[in-house]
């Protein structure tokens, strides 16, 4: 199986998991998150199939996400479509790396839930 792994090539956390990746053999498809931003469709979708809330979805400690006041608009109710649209704006708002299979999709690294995925 190929997945998808999409990540800023400048991110600690990205290196190390794509090293990761790299060493259990998984064939990954690598996707820079800032040249080639998610679309608001390709969200919605990972989103759905992660099971997870969309604000799981933003990367919160990020910069943008700060000078946006993301938490203050999140906490107030944005709609899903709204977040899907937002994230879809600037790579740098959504979490990373992002790892996409056939039937799941992980925000962060989190070796557990990717060995989980994967092996």
């Amino acid at each position: 199986m190929t997945v998808l792994f999409v990540e800023y090539p400048k991110c600690s956390t990205c290196k190390k998991a794509k090293a990761w990746l790299d060493e259990h053999g998984v064939e990954y498809i690598d996707r820079d998150i800032v040249t080639d931003n998610p679309t608001a469709d390709e969200l919605s979708t990972w989103i759905a199939r992660s099971g997870l809330p969309v604000r799981r979805f933003f990367n919160s400690s990020g910069m943008k996400y700060r000078e946006l006041g993301l938490k203050a608009r999140l906490d107030a109710g944005m709609t899903d479509q709204e977040c899907f649209e937002l994230l879809a704006t600037d790579g740098m708002l959504v979490k990373r790396p992002l790892l996409v299979g056939d039937d799941f999709a992980i925000p962060g690294f989190r070796e557990a839930a990717w060995a989980e995925a994967l092996l």
